[in-house]
């Protein structure tokens, strides 16, 4: 048995482990993904790697600037650009060479995770302990549960327990919580095809079907082949929500791209590949840090949906809700923001 049990190993979900571990409580993380980050994702191919969640770092708030300092003194953030063309703010973007996975495997230092798991149910015991069954796997008793996935995927798992164990006021915040989808292309070139570009990134604030593309390779100093992630606007993912081939909007994406900036050879990549983020961004965020469900056994949702700042948001949220699980447990001292600096 755990004291703490964490559903979600992105870093919202990572960042209360480390809180509540370093102060001295026995955790847990379980993700069913294959790795840690959620969307700190990265996916190797074709010899390289190249980021098809998380574009960048920004330090646009206290938590994300420490997270910045930290990662670059241990030199796994790297300054990429202060430029992303059709954005009108100056701001520096950090990426990591090993790609943004390397910021959640970063803050999964030391903790216990367990992948490739997921959490088929939530019960509680005759002695008052939350349970947690899987499918495949031994199960887990813990004190405290903390879940740290998308809003609607908690709300999957936990509106079973609304007439058992959960007030309905807060099944309905969950509920009341919104993402846009986004599609991700991730396309590599000819290695003799290198681009003469002034940019390294371009947003597409009023086009219908995209919403950014990145030179990605640009972030790997010993890049081979030139390789672009072309990420789409959510009403173009809208269309492709369910579909069980994406190949055609892959398609339909890189010839819009390779229109939009007249790069014609944009349109026919050596391979390309790519995923559908059904839970990319909160369109309607909970404004709060944290969703607590005030039950007698601990029960908090947190995640990058609690606040409008995706990653400083996902930082705030893992700290609010260490800090409100240890104040239901022992009232021990947590690191807070200096917790980085114990990794």
């Amino acid at each position: 048995m755990f004291d703490v049990a964490v559903i979600g190993a992105g870093v919202a979900g990572l960042t209360v482990a480390q809180q509540l571990q370093q102060c001295g409580y026995a955790v847990v993380v379980v993700d069913k993904s294959r790795g840690v980050g959620g969307r700190a994702a990265t996916r190797r191919l074709h010899g390289t790697r190249a980021d098809h969640g998380l574009r960048y770092l920004e330090p646009i708030g206290e938590m994300s600037q420490q997270l910045v300092k930290v990662l670059c003194d241990r030199n796994i953030l790297q300054l990429w650009t202060d430029t992303v063309y059709s954005c009108e703010s100056k701001m520096p973007r950090y990426v990591a060479s090993d790609g943004m996975s390397a910021i959640a495997k970063f803050l999964a230092t030391g903790l216990e995770i367990k992948l490739n798991q997921r959490v088929q149910a939530i019960t509680t015991t005759d002695d008052k302990i939350w349970h947690l069954g899987f499918e495949a796997a031994e199960n887990i008793t813990a004190k405290a549960v903390v879940v740290a996935i998308p809003a609607p995927q908690a709300l999957m798992l936990l509106e079973p327990l609304t007439e058992s164990i959960l007030p309905a006021g807060f099944v309905d915040k969950l509920r009341s919580v919104q993402f846009d989808p986004c599609l991700s292309v991730i396309a590599g070139y000819p290695s003799q095809q290198q681009p003469n570009l002034e940019w390294k990134a371009v947003v597409f604030p009023d086009n219908s079907d995209l919403a950014w593309i990145g030179l990605d390779s640009s972030k790997r100093p010993d890049a081979q082949m030139p390789v672009f992630v072309i990420q789409s606007s959510a009403a173009f993912a809208n269309l492709y929500l369910d579909a069980q081939d994406l190949n055609p909007a892959a398609q339909q994406l890189l010839g819009c791209a390779a229109a939009e900036l007249m790069i014609p050879w944009l349109d026919t990549p050596d391979w390309f590949q790519v995923h559908r983020w059904r839970y990319a961004f909160p369109s309607h965020p909970l404004v709060r840090s944290y969703l607590n469900a005030e039950t007698p056994l601990p029960l908090i949702c947190c995640g990058d949906w609690c606040g409008e700042n995706l990653l400083e948001s996902a930082l705030n949220s893992g700290l609010a809700a260490a800090m409100e699980i240890d104040r239901h447990l022992n009232n021990l001292p947590l690191p807070g923001i200096n917790f980085l600096d114990n990794l």
